[in-house]
């Protein structure tokens, strides 16, 4: 059996920007660990955040991290945009301020003390974890409505 923490994560928002939540499920050996939460005003981009973050936080040590997403933007930003956006006092390749740069930060903060493998999920396709992830960021959204 893997000792990986495996993790699906998703973000949802009624509205963009409106009322928002993510969710996320952990997974090590036989133990699962659900999270959710919400806000009354954010963005999609910033619950997808929201939902990495908090389940990473959620760790009390350094793991081996399989992430599944089903956010592009998340996977891409963490995995290659960041690199230049850090080299550029966090601009993007346009010289504009990166959007969510506090949320990125403390993302790259939070990774530091562990090896993550990322993986993009289609969202909606009928996979167990992801499905569960969005069902609890809409009981993220419930809770602030």
């Amino acid at each position: 059996m893997s000792n990986d923490v495996i993790i699906y994560t998703d973000g949802a928002c009624r509205g963009n920007p409106g009322v928002g939540g993510w969710g996320a499920v952990l997974r090590y050996k036989q133990h699962t660990k659900e999270l959710c939460g919400g806000e009354k005003m954010t963005t999609n981009n910033q619950m997808e955040l929201m939902a990495v973050i908090m389940a990473i936080e959620a760790l009390t040590q350094p793991c081996q991290l399989i992430i599944y997403s089903d956010s592009s933007y998340v996977l891409k930003g963490i995995t290659s945009w960041i690199v230049n956006w850090k080299k550029k006092s966090w601009k993007t390749a346009a010289n504009k301020p990166v959007k969510n740069a506090d949320l990125w930060r403390r993302l790259d903060a939070c990774i530091q003390a562990h090896h993550i493998t990322w993986h993009w999920v289609k969202g909606h396709s009928g996979n167990e974890g992801n499905e569960r992830a969005d069902a609890l960021a809409n009981l993220g959204i419930d809770t602030c409505t």
